[in-house]
């Protein structure tokens, strides 16, 4: 797996990232709620009960036509079953303002939302990114190991002839100094190994991968880096525009400013069209034909008309709004704080990342120093004028030289992506510009 392939396994698969997408869709579906929120409240019912005592007259509202129809005695007659059915619904017209502040709220969730999640991607882009390159520092470190245990190798077997030659250049104690930076070697070694499987672990835990999948990661050389940054400056306008959190914390300042405006309409009535229907039926009771005569048994009805509804809890609604201005307000202050963090986090970066190249330079110039040290200093030994010691330091310098470049180069990668995590875009090393040539004078 290369960088780019690990990286969209993460920003697809990282279980932060399936947290916020599951959020995103709770978010959505607000929304929705919110643009059907016009929608008329319908609420209907059907009933069946009984039983039911005998009702019996002419229809009309006249007397009782039977003798169980009387009531106050336990006389119930034949008795019948009632059926009853209805619905009613509220159409809302006009709520000042109630209905597009809700909906407007909606929209500005969603976007948040998806900002969070774009926010949960780059997160884990940039710890796979650390996890890759702190992999690739291991592999490149155990070979920089190797390459040392090869060169005391040959120093251990010049070391053993020229002691079995009777050497006064060689000592006992000489062996054993080389045979403990020997045993030091293979502990830095095993330490690199440990490191390049944490940081496999990492990449496996960050693309969520199943337990049967054997991951393999093509190491990617660290090489030293080409360009200088660009302007801090240019980095915190950048920021503005397309860091997730700002754009995440704006949208949710702006549906907090939607709660306010409904909060306030919230002292104005809600006007609507309002409709009913009314259906009831018993098996037992005659329907009654007269408007004037009253029939609990039996209805039919339906009608349509202009409503208001208005609650007048005064105090509830003084102590919402004020909530909601104090919500608005703390959201703001959060606001100028993540905006602060983000201007810090940036700097931070920078300045790691500007340090790390420097430090690359200087380390490539120590490792050179150090390759024409360790292969003096061997020369020296072979030809009978340098010691042991000599020898071994300029190993062990060579060595720590080699590892710290590729640590520098190391801290190069991880920084510019600590830049583009910090900044929400890609923050690529700028071209040096090229000196201009210098001028020759024309004879006259």
């Amino acid at each position: 797996m290369t960088l780019p392939e690990i990286i969209d396994r993460a920003r697809a698969n990282d279980h932060r990232v399936k947290e916020a997408q599951a959020q995103l869709r709770y978010y959505r579906s607000r929304y929705d709620e919110a643009r059907w929120a016009w929608f008329p409240r319908m609420d209907s019912y059907f009933m069946i009960a009984g039983p039911t005592p005998e009702a019996r007259n002419d229809g009309l509202g006249g007397p009782p036509t039977t003798f169980s129809t009387r009531m106050y005695d336990l006389d119930f007659g034949q008795p019948g079953v009632m059926m009853r059915a209805g619905a009613e619904a509220v159409l809302p017209i006009y709520t000042f303002g109630k209905l597009d502040a809700l909906e407007e709220a909606g929209r500005k969730g969603v976007e948040a939302g998806e900002a969070l999640t774009v926010r949960a991607q780059d997160e884990s882009e940039y710890q796979a990114a650390q996890a890759f390159y702190g992999y690739c520092l291991a592999k490149q470190a155990a070979g920089v190991i190797d390459d040392t245990m090869k060169r005391l190798d040959d120093a251990e077997k010049t070391l053993a002839r020229l002691r079995e030659e009777g050497s006064d250049q060689v000592t006992q104690m000489d062996l054993y100094k080389l045979a403990f930076y020997r045993q030091q070697g293979e502990v830095q070694k095993l330490q690199a190994e440990n490191g390049a499987q944490f940081a496999l672990a990492a990449i496996r835990l960050l693309i969520a991968a199943p337990a049967d999948e054997t991951l393999e990661v093509q190491v990617e050389v660290l090489t030293a880096p080409e360009g200088s940054l660009g302007a801090l400056d240019g980095y915190v306008i950048a920021a503005a525009k397309h860091r997730p959190e700002l754009k995440a914390i704006a949208a949710g300042l702006e549906a907090r400013e939607q709660e306010v405006k409904i909060r306030e309409a919230m002292y104005y009535p809600d006007f609507g069209i309002a409709g009913f229907f009314r259906w009831m039926w018993t098996t037992s009771a005659t329907r009654q034909i007269s408007p004037f005569a009253y029939d609990p048994y039996n209805d039919l009805s339906a009608g349509v008309g202009l409503v208001m509804k208005y609650q007048w809890d005064f105090p509830q609604k003084g102590i919402h709004l004020e909530q909601a201005r104090a919500e608005y307000e703390k959201m703001q202050h959060q606001r100028d704080l993540i905006g602060a963090g983000v201007k810090l986090e940036i700097e931070k970066s920078w300045g790691e990342t500007n340090l790390a190249m420097k430090k690359a330079e200087r380390q490539a110039e120590a490792e050179k120093n150090a390759r024409r040290w360790a292969n003096a200093a061997y020369t020296a030994f072979e030809l009978g004028t340098g010691d042991t010691r000599e020898l071994v330091d300029s190993f062990s310098a060579y060595a720590s030289a080699s590892v710290q470049r590729i640590q520098a180069y190391h801290d190069v990668k991880v920084g510019l992506r600590a830049l583009t995590r910090a900044v929400g875009q890609p923050a690529e090393l700028q071209a040096r510009p090229v000196a201009a040539p210098p001028a020759v004078l024309q004879p006259r």
